[in-house]
């Protein structure tokens, strides 16, 4: 029998380097397993890629992309995968940045979408889609007892009956206030306003101070006990900027429109009003993909509320406030020079506040726009200036050598003409000193609705912003040709006609809701159709005055990019470049390419504000190079 053969122990050397090795690997793979799952904690780390390179970025030196990587909360490469692979080689030691998540074919990315709210201006980002005008508290005010798509009087009454009941506290106590918002005369049998006697015929309504704001929050209708409580009014119907609506015993009906609605004594919000309303606001605009909003009519105490949130981190968008000049004739003490403005404001630098907002006139569904002849169903009445020409001036001359941004409501084509007027003569005046510079204050008009043919080349032709709103169009085709005649109507809604004058190509788009829908597809679709959401319009279904529609591109430039550039903040929002903050919406089709039926039924997969998820999921197929 041979003798077995035993190995040797290993040598203490060998046993030694064995350990070490054993040691370092060990130490090797905590230390990626570690990174790996703070990743999954922060997602401050991804790349995500699109088999169809459906990811449209609006940079015009690379509009659409396959790939963009993400790594603390700003874009840090964009291209095909071969780009960002590089990109990732370039970074060997970071061997998380590895990992890519595939979308699915039909899923696209777009920038986030911006919201434009109308007050004094004050810029925060909030959401996916900048919306270049809107009102974010409103918006959660509203959702209190909305009375949108109400068909009749006795609608709004049967929603205020199911309101009380929902609410035993409110049912309970018949001095509290209630409010709502969203009537609209204009779809009622009769087209005609309501009055305070209607919010009494039910029993369960009448006593108490009922307030509710028209759909553009022109007009207010109230109970007969506001009325009582508001009384002795004024004796005239016209007041300074506004209306009280009478009827022919020259009684008050309980209708108020534009600065008249200032005589109504409804209470101040309460503190955690503030509160409830914004988190409501925010939890909607985040499910459509807003990621920025320019908040239009913020007044000096919404501002303080804004800057609390954002002082506590708690801000999720960039916001940027338009700070609202309750002004009428008497402005004295008004002083833009002294305005505490926001730059970069917070913890995480999402607040700015750098511009103000002013009212020329009124809205047109409630006959307060200005026109410079009668309207066509009203020939004795031309609308309402809410601020004469010559207070307006002072207004903006103060803010402008202030060197605040001035956003300007403008509905009728008078609103319109005089304050192109003031633009004109400050832009000459400082030509002639050899200070020029409309870039350095984006002048804006908020709405640029009805314009003569001749200040629509006008309005390019000096650089002043047009600010405009898709839906406005569609929400008022049915009634706007009957209001302002065959021949006027050509100069309103022009969208592509002010596009096309603009020199820099450049049309903000928002939504202002709450007049109109949160969802920023909502005025994507109307910009590209002319149609409503049943896909009709006066003219048929090729869209409402379909030469006035923007393409796709155009639109989604509007939301994005024009939007970031009418709130000073293009260097760091509005396209998918790298550098830029990682404001994103992944959407679950390509509203790009499908049927413009199809485009509203698009949903908002996730929501991405500085590179974190803050709505949804990005999902995805993971897969490592």
């Amino acid at each position: 029998m041979a003798d077995s053969k035993v190995d040797a122990p290993p040598a203490p050397k060998a046993r030694q380097s064995s350990r070490l090795r054993w040691w370092f690997s060990s130490v090797v793979v905590v230390l990626l397993l570690s990174r790996v799952w703070l990743h999954l904690q922060t997602q401050d780390e991804y790349t995500l890629c699109s088999p169809t390179n459906s990811i449209y970025t609006v940079n015009e030196t690379q509009p659409r992309a396959q790939c963009i990587s993400v790594r603390n909360g700003r874009i840090e490469a964009i291209g095909n995968d071969v780009d960002v692979k590089r990109n990732w080689f370039a970074r060997i030691l970071d061997p998380f940045n590895g990992q890519v998540r595939y979308l699915e074919p039909e899923q696209i990315i777009v920038p986030g979408l911006a919201g434009i709210c109308p007050s004094f201006q004050v810029f925060a980002r909030a959401s996916t889609y900048p919306d270049a005008h809107a009102h974010l508290l409103e918006q959660g005010y509203k959702m209190q007892l909305q009375l949108d798509g109400s068909k009749s009087v006795q609608e709004v009454v049967d929603r205020i009956k199911a309101y009380i009941i929902a609410h035993p506290d409110v049912h309970a106590d018949p001095s509290r206030w209630i409010e709502g918002m969203g009537w609209d005369q204009t779809k009622w049998p009769g087209a005609e306003f309501p009055t305070a006697a209607d919010l009494s015929a039910d029993p369960l309504l009448r006593g108490r101070p009922i307030l509710l704001m028209r759909v553009d929050v022109h007009a207010a209708w109230v109970s007969e006990r506001v009325l009582e409580i508001m009384a002795p009014l004024p004796p005239d119907s016209d007041v300074e900027g506004g209306s009280i609506i009478r009827d022919a015993a020259g009684e008050p009906t309980g209708i108020f429109v534009d600065n008249a609605m200032m005589l109504i004594p409804r209470p101040p919000w309460a503190p955690e009003q503030y509160t409830d309303f914004f988190n409501t606001a925010v939890a909607e605009a985040l499910k459509y993909g807003l990621t920025s909003i320019h908040d239009a009519s913020t007044d000096p105490a919404a501002v303080a509320f804004f800057k609390g949130v954002a002082e506590t981190g708690n801000l999720p968008a960039s916001s940027s406030l338009i700070l609202w000049c309750k002004c009428t004739e008497n402005f004295t003490g008004w002083e833009p020079s002294k305005i505490d403005r926001l730059t970069n404001h917070g913890v995480h630098g999402k607040l700015n506040l750098r511009a103000v907002k002013l009212f020329t006139d009124g809205a047109l569904g409630s006959w307060g726009a200005a026109l410079i002849a009668p309207y066509s169903d009203k020939p004795d009445y031309s609308g309402i200036m809410r601020t004469s020409p010559e207070t307006m001036n002072e207004l903006i001359r103060t803010a402008w050598r202030a060197k605040m941004q001035v956003n300007v409501h403008c509905i009728g084509d008078r609103a319109n003409e005089v304050v192109l007027d003031i633009f004109e003569n400050i832009l000459e005046e400082e030509a002639h000193n050899g200070d020029a510079d409309v870039a350095a204050f984006r002048p804006r008009i908020e709405h640029s609705q009805i314009l003569q043919p001749s200040d629509l080349v006008r309005i390019g032709k000096l650089g002043v912003l047009a600010s405009v709103q898709p839906t406005h169009g569609t929400s008022d085709m049915g009634y706007a040709e009957t209001r302002l005649g065959p021949d006027r109507i050509k100069g309103a809604y022009a969208y592509r006609t002010l596009l096309e004058a603009s020199p820099n190509k450049i049309l903000p788009l928002g939504s202002d809701f709450p007049v109109e829908g949160v969802n920023p597809l909502l005025g994507f679709y109307a910009a590209v159709t002319r149609l409503d959401v049943a896909g009709n319009s006066p003219h048929g279904d090729g869209g409402w005055f379909p030469s006035e529609r923007l393409t796709r591109a155009q639109a989604l430039k509007g939301m994005t990019l024009d939007a970031a550039y009418a709130s000073f903040t293009e260097t760091e929002l509005g396209s998918l470049t790298v550098g830029k903050r990682a404001d994103f919406v992944l959407l679950d089709r390509n509203i790009m390419e499908v049927e413009a039926a199809e485009i509203l039924k698009a949903k908002a997969i996730c929501t991405v504000i500085d590179g974190k998820v803050e709505y949804g999921s990005l999902g995805g197929r993971i897969m490592w190079w």
